[in-house]
């Protein structure tokens, strides 16, 4: 019998999952590559649908969680139209990664973003060997590690450019940086910046509010958050282009084969955790007095309260787009300090956990990736898995939504004890301060990345771009 086959008399693993989510009233069927969650008894919900690839285990406590927030109402009006998932869909603490759901324009789920708020990816390509690169590579490692780890990264602000910035995000902060240019960023090109920002996904759907700036009216404030990665699975990596997969889309986005490459994967910091606890709070504060809290335990917000969210949230996304700017920033000074005078253009910058105003509905992702039609869309692998540059193909059915990378296949805890043999850490190589976060966030802690590529190309979501190998990774 092969190791493969089911033990006679006992269920398969699938079946088992099945089984359990059916003694919770929710029914699972499944056609090729996507599982269908329904709760019978619930006509009026929408049904859930997660795109998974042969072999990808369905995580039971993940579509109990994508279920929930499929069913969440507001009495005061408002559903959810529609609710799907990405192949790289696992159980979060209280939302599942990898979530997509739509909600009619008068309702929002605070909860369905999180706290880290405007999370998402910026990719970089660089006119620069690789025998040149490694000639000064180990003076560029000391120096990013510096900026990068050890808070060595010099980007004081005068409060205007600060207050700007939580109001109207990146165009109106980098006005006043370029009035009253401190620190790294008086070596910055800001013309460069300034046309860069065209290819970002957007800058904000909604207005912010200096509400939540906390930084007081000093004339310069070093603010600890900005330009920094941040914890979990936020990293900045140098890669090589390794393979061409559509020359044409990759030629217009100034993408060749050999370049290097540099990604930024990080968000909006503290200020997006303040944001997301206050607001799953609020939620439940403003539940409607005498009516029974919903069974799903998710709290939506509906008419102004919704409105004062959006405000919210886009403050926090002001603050995550101009972070990931200034990580990126800090490589590319870095790299013109050691090898001359760099373009380093921006190849694209979007997010993974936002509320988008899309076909007049709200589009809300959590660890999912916009992939509107002919739009760049970035889907890392892990460290030692490559990452790819696709193209958006604007699925209607898949609300244009993509992973944003493989899925964690084992969570932190389990991957601590991994044997040093069965980590995949073997040939990478990782800039960290502390050892344990190279297990965290070894290889084997990841699904393989090619699958979740291949069923999303499949699905008509994606087409691939162009294909990036790490060399080197950064993780704070």
């Amino acid at each position: 019998m092969s190791k493969s086959a089911p033990t006679p008399g006992k269920p398969a693993k699938i079946e088992r999952i099945v089984a359990a989510l059916a003694r919770q009233g929710l029914a699972v069927s499944r056609t090729g590559s996507v599982w269908t969650l329904a709760r019978p008894e619930r006509a009026d919900t929408p049904r859930a649908e997660v795109l998974l690839p042969d072999g990808f285990p369905l995580s039971s406590k993940a579509a109990v969680q994508l279920e929930r927030f499929a069913s969440a109402t507001h009495p005061a009006g408002g559903t959810v139209v529609a609710a799907r998932a990405t192949p790289d869909f696992h159980a979060g603490a209280r939302v599942p990664v990898g979530a997509v759901v739509a909600t009619s324009p008068d309702m929002l789920v605070p909860e369905a973003i999180g706290t880290d708020i405007n999370c998402g990816m910026r990719l970089h390509v660089v006119d620069l060997d690789y025998e040149r690169f490694l000639a000064a590579k180990p003076k560029l490692v000391a120096s990013l590690r510096g900026d990068l780890l050890l808070g060595t990264r010099d980007l004081p602000m005068d409060y205007r450019s600060l207050r700007a910035l939580y109001r109207a995000g990146a165009p109106a902060w980098l006005e006043q940086v370029r009035a009253t240019p401190l620190g790294r960023m008086a070596l910055a090109d800001c013309e460069q910046i300034e046309t860069e920002l065209e290819r970002c996904y957007e800058l904000g759907s909604f207005e912010g509010s200096t509400t939540w700036f906390r930084g007081g009216e000093r004339e310069i404030i070093r603010d600890p958050c900005l330009g920094t990665p941040g914890g979990g699975n936020h990293f900045v990596e140098i890669q090589v282009v390794d393979a061409i997969l559509d020359g044409r889309m990759a030629h217009a986005w100034g993408v060749r084969q050999g370049q290097l490459a540099f990604m930024v994967h990080s968000g909006s910091r503290a200020v997006g955790v303040a944001v997301g606890e206050h607001w799953r709070e609020r939620a439940r504060d403003l539940w409607p007095t005498g009516l029974a809290h919903p069974s799903s335990g998710v709290f939506a917000v509906h008419g102004e309260a919704a409105k004062a969210y959006l405000e919210a949230m886009s403050t926090a996304a002001n603050y995550g787009a101009v972070n990931r700017l200034l990580l990126a920033e800090l490589v590319r000074l870095r790299l013109r300090e050691h090898y001359g005078d760099l373009a380093a253009p921006l190849v694209w910058d979007g997010p993974h956990n936002l509320v988008s105003r899309e076909r007049g509905l709200n589009v809300h992702r959590k660890g999912a990736t916009p992939a509107r039609a002919g739009e760049p869309v970035l889907i890392p692998g892990s460290m030692g898995q490559p990452s790819y540059l696709m193209v958006g193909l604007g699925s209607e059915h898949w609300l244009a939504s993509a992973s944003h990378g493989a899925g964690r296949a084992l969570t932190r805890h389990r991957a601590r004890h991994l044997d040093e043999r069965d980590a995949g850490l073997a040939g990478v190589e990782c800039i960290a301060l502390h050892a344990e976060r190279l297990r965290e966030e070894a290889p084997a802690a990841y699904k393989d990345i090619a699958p979740v590529i291949d069923v999303q190309v499949e699905a008509g979501i994606v087409g691939p771009v162009a294909r990036m190998r790490p060399l080197l990774t950064f993780k704070a």
